[in-house]
């Protein structure tokens, strides 16, 4: 069967591969010059940090639409199909337009160094979103910051979550390292929100801030949030607004945290739209409506009851001790089958020493991608952290459906270790509810 123009377009943008990177902004700053710099023609905010930024820049982004404004919204990687990284106001790019622009980019791509697959798919998001008249467009980093093809930017408020140690063969092997690589996002005269808690990333931060005239806003002395006691609310105690009752969208205690920061960068935002305009009034209302349409697949998501299955794609430590944190906090009288994949350049065996004790069943995958690691060196690590069964289910679709087929309608299903195994997890489940 004859292709359509979108999957030739894909195959394309795939072909020049998703994890080419080179530490460079000459070659995405030529494209967008040629584009005519769509980047330059609406409102922008940028994140970036290791976990939380795509719950972050969705609660941002949701506000937003909620106020009236056209919002885009650029997030990476997706789980299952290309269009999830680029949407306008919740809706994804569709394939027609994913076409168009990758066209209008790659007809410019002339340069001595070809872009890498994530600069092409950067500056796809900048047209797109200019070619659509957003208002505001909210960006998130790829895995760095200071080299990243998104530091192209020049936004309104910039947002750096949390660190944690990761991708050390790029960003460096030590918290302030990774500071100083993330923290490359921060410039001249723009108001910086962070969730970094390490003093030695938060001194690299501060002094980076200082460099460039800053104002730095730090989550936990600046602002912040608790849980009501006794309830499922929360309140948010910001920069000059508090907020009561709020209920976040997303399960997960570290929500909480993820939400701060996107309150506290919405604070900033409509501080300075007010000198515009009185009527963009940031309350309580608009807060709890804006996070009542906000949407992040693949994080603590809870895809089907009977049994229960929860989709998560943690990839690194930090997110697989969140993970490990919400299952003993909620499954402790369930039994619960882990299936789990991991790629190749992360911290396996730490992984699997916070996840494993969870579950009573264990299911090794892999995902359909070269940097997964070898199931047969999961399983043997895993065993060291359980006396549980651990079986090898290579293909991630296959392993899924024999979790559930040798699951009660009251156990619990977690498939978690990678987005890639969460994407393959997310595949199924979205193919089965197409028929």
């Amino acid at each position: 069967m004859k292709k359509t123009a979108f999957q030739n377009c894909l195959d394309k943008i795939y072909k020049l591969g998703r994890f080419g990177i080179k530490l460079e902004l000459d070659t995405i700053l030529n494209i967008l010059k040629s584009l005519n710099n769509p980047q330059k023609n609406y409102n922008l905010v940028h994140v970036a940090g290791t976990n939380g930024k795509g719950s972050t820049a969705t609660y941002i982004a949701s506000i937003l639409q909620k106020a009236g404004f056209k919002t885009g919204l650029y997030t990476s990687p997706h789980l299952v199909r290309f269009n999830e990284r680029i949407s306008i106001n919740g809706k994804q790019i569709s394939n027609d337009k994913v076409v168009e622009a990758y066209e209008a980019v790659h007809a410019v791509d002339t340069g001595e160094r070809k872009a890498t697959f994530f600069e092409i798919a950067t500056a796809m998001g900048f047209y797109h979103f200019s070619k659509e008249n957003v208002d505001w467009a909210i960006i998130e980093t790829g895995m760095g910051g200071r080299f990243d093809a998104t530091n192209v930017i020049n936004p309104q408020v910039r947002v750096i979550t949390n660190l944690s140690i990761e991708h050390t063969d790029y960003l460096g092997s030590t918290i302030q390292a990774l500071a100083l690589e993330k923290g490359g996002i921060i410039k001249k005269n723009t108001p910086v929100v962070t969730g970094v808690s390490q003093p030695s990333g938060l001194g690299v931060i501060k002094k980076l801030a200082k460099e460039k005239s800053a104002d730095l806003l730090i989550y936990k002395k600046d602002f912040s949030a608790r849980k009501n006691p006794r309830q499922n609310t929360y309140t948010y105690k910001g920069l000059n607004k508090n907020f009561n009752k709020l209920i976040k969208p997303l399960p997960g205690d570290h929500q909480k945290d993820n939400l701060s920061l996107a309150l506290a960068a919405c604070e900033l935002i409509f501080e300075k739209l007010q000198l515009i305009d009185k009527k963009y009034n940031f309350n309580e209302t608009l807060v709890k409506e804006g996070l009542s349409i906000a949407k992040w697949p693949g994080r603590l998501e809870h895809i089907q009851q009977n049994p229960l299955v929860i989709i998560d794609g943690a990839h690194n430590l930090k997110a697989a001790s969140v993970l490990s944190k919400y299952l003993l906090s909620t499954m402790e009288k369930t039994r619960l089958t882990l299936v789990i994949g991991i790629l190749d350049d992360k911290p396996y065996k730490k992984m699997l020493k916070s996840l494993v004790p969870c579950a009573q069943n264990i299911i090794i995958t892999k995902a359909k991608i070269d940097r997964s690691l070898d199931p047969s060196i999961l399983k043997e690590a895993a065993q060291k952290f359980t006396t549980c069964p651990v079986t090898i289910i290579e293909d991630v679709k296959e392993a899924v459906i024999h979790a559930i087929n040798t699951s009660n309608t009251e156990d619990a299903i977690c498939i978690a270790g990678s987005l890639y195994v969460a994407g393959e997890a997310k595949e199924k489940f979205d193919n089965d509810l197409a028929y």
